[in-house]
């Protein structure tokens, strides 16, 4: 795995976890809700604040249906249709220019799924650092290989998708960026239930594409982003809004600016609780290593000049002296001086025997 960058900020297995959080729809067509995310997101300490960028009329049908979680949280009203209520959420130009603006004034990452290739071409005047591919274009070709084409970092969501159709997605984008990809586990379900995170298809995605990973979690609670980051993610991307009783299809299911500072804090701690894979004596430790290890003491007077076997010393604490393997050779040395009983064994009081 090779760590790519987005920005300012490094990702891979030795960098922090790269957060977004998803702004996504959750502004309502309002340019100072949006800021107002920034905000939220930029004190929370996330890298990144994401949106969604979309023509209504390339995205969906005007009759297409309502999902059921969008009826539970929108209405069944003939007159909100899914194709009215996107309407109303869609970015202009104008926009655009002002959150992204806005989000370099606050020193924040600006990030946004493009769902078209108009879209896409907008971003591009835009020049932003990067691509978050939504699940439900994960087996979107066309628009993967269009996105890949721009030669910028890709992070695909993969809910509601087979191992065939990863798989599809990654052998398109390869072609393009064969080390500028994260696939990231998802559950397409909002809220997901925790028992169908399956975060071990990260490693999964590990093992067959030695490609970076990351979750885009829908779930509840903080079990997930402790999990997740202790599994290695690189990246890690979560809803959240003003207040989820305002109207619209994902506040219901976003953190509050509260809990999204909470969650971040979470993977900041477990990131500070992994550590390192050097195996080495802590600093913190030091003081207990030498009261509570143990060393080569003396059971009685040993002359000097006498020779050593190991039936003249214990082995008991302080660790201040020899280590206790150095018994075994214990019988290669002289005393250098008259050894006093329970002494702690240190090498200068000893004389290598001449061969």
């Amino acid at each position: 795995m090779v760590n790519l960058k987005i920005g300012n900020r490094s990702i891979g297995p030795n960098s922090p976890v790269f957060f977004i959080a998803e702004a996504g729809v959750n502004h309502n067509g309002s340019l100072s809700l949006a800021f107002k995310l920034v905000d939220v997101a930029k004190k929370s300490g996330a890298d990144a604040v994401k949106f969604q960028t979309f023509k209504t009329d390339n995205l969906i049908l005007p009759n297409a249906p309502k999902s059921k979680y969008h009826i539970e949280t929108t209405g069944s009203s003939k007159k909100q249709t899914w194709y009215n209520l996107l309407k109303t959420q869609e970015m202009s130009y104008e926009m655009h220019y002002k959150i992204i603006n806005y989000c370099k004034k606050k020193e924040i990452i600006f990030l946004s799924t493009p769902y078209d290739e108009e879209s896409v071409d907008m971003l591009e005047k835009f020049k932003v650092k990067a691509y978050k591919i939504a699940s439900t274009d994960n087996s979107n070709i066309p628009l993967l290989s269009y996105i890949a084409k721009k030669g910028k970092p890709m992070l695909i969501s993969t809910a509601m998708s087979n191992m065939d159709e990863v798989r599809d997605a990654v052998n398109c984008v390869k072609k393009y960026i064969p080390n500028k990809f994260v696939l990231m586990q998802c559950t397409g379900n909002y809220p997901a239930k925790n028992q169908d995170s399956n975060l071990k298809v990260m490693l999964t995605y590990k093992k067959i594409f030695n490609c970076l990973y990351g979750y885009s979690d829908h779930t509840e609670g903080y079990v997930n982003p402790i999990a997740a980051t202790a599994l290695g993610a690189s990246v890690y991307e979560k809803h959240f809004t003003l207040g989820k009783s305002l109207k619209g299809p994902d506040h219901r299911m976003s953190l509050t600016p509260s809990e999204l500072k909470k969650t971040i804090e979470k993977i900041r701690e477990t990131t500070l609780i992994l550590g390192t894979s050097k195996k080495e004596v802590l600093k913190s430790e030091t003081h207990n290593r030498l009261r509570l290890k143990k060393s080569l003491v003396s059971k009685n007077f040993i002359k000097k000049g006498k020779k050593l076997n190991k039936n003249m010393f214990a082995i008991k604490r302080p660790g201040t002296g020899l280590l206790p393997k150095k018994i075994y050779s214990i019988s290669k040395f002289v005393a250098l001086k008259t050894i006093k009983p329970n002494l702690t064994i240190k090498q200068r009081m000893l004389r290598r025997l001449k061969k």
